[in-house]
């Protein structure tokens, strides 16, 4: 039975959060404050945290900050309406997925188990390894090398970067991204792609790259190249 840690300063939303995912099969365990949150962390150890980023005292984005020092454990943030800031930070900061408040508690269940399909997806076995240039992707060790030097992503950029990988030189629908990484409930959150990509981009290529890694396939998809190192470089679209 997955674990689920919910966080947030309002009760009720607890409430729902809680009886949402136990009708559905989860075990839920609940903070009402950052700091509940982190004592919680140093003693369970659950398989997803949802997390209200406006909370008083420590907010969720410091939460999430501390978690990635210390767990790759997946992250789904609650936020505001307008709150659009909140939620590229989040992204950036390493959460997996976020919610915008008021939200459907079933919809909160369907992305909880998309992205516990992520998860497992990621502990699959790969195979293989590709080079392009000066960088090194090997799929059986899930190692990335820039240079020789191993490069940090985390569990959602590597799956992004291993779906484009093991489908080098080609096309890929930006919807079959979102399908497969994320799953099939968010086949239209193109902005999320779009800030997942350009994350990936920046580790990867850096201001001194002299060609394109992944380039973007305007209103298509992307593409992680796979022309030998002299070819003549294509120019990263955002």
């Amino acid at each position: 039975m997955p674990l689920v840690l919910a966080v947030d300063d309002e009760s009720s939303i607890l409430r729902i959060i809680a009886t949402q995912l136990e009708s559905e099969g989860f075990e839920v365990q609940t903070a009402s404050t950052g700091e509940e949150a982190i004592e919680a962390l140093t003693t369970i150890d659950p398989d997803i945290v949802v997390l209200d980023v406006m909370m008083p005292g420590m907010t969720g984005l410091e939460v999430l900050a501390w978690i990635r020092k210390v767990s790759t454990v997946p992250v789904i943030l609650l936020t505001g309406q307008a709150a659009d800031r909140q939620k590229i930070s989040g992204l950036n900061r390493g959460a997996d997925d976020y919610l915008t408040k008021p939200f459907n508690p079933e919809e909160l269940a369907a992305r909880v188990r998309a992205v516990l399909r992520s998860t497992a997806q990621d502990q699959q076995e790969d195979r293989g390894t590709l080079r392009m240039g000066d960088i090194v992707i090997d799929l059986d060790s899930r190692l990335v090398m820039k240079n020789s030097q191993p490069v940090s992503l985390t569990r959602t950029e590597w799956n992004l970067l291993n779906y484009l990988a093991q489908r080098a030189g080609k096309v890929i629908l930006g919807t079959d991204l979102l399908r497969n990484v994320w799953g099939p409930e968010y086949v239209e959150d193109n902005q999320m792609l779009r800030v997942w990509v350009s994350r990936l981009r920046s580790k990867l290529e850096g201001p001194e790259a002299k060609r394109s890694l992944i380039t973007t396939i305007s209103g298509v998809g992307y593409r992680l190249n796979a022309e030998n190192p002299g070819d003549e470089a294509e120019e990263p679209a955002n």
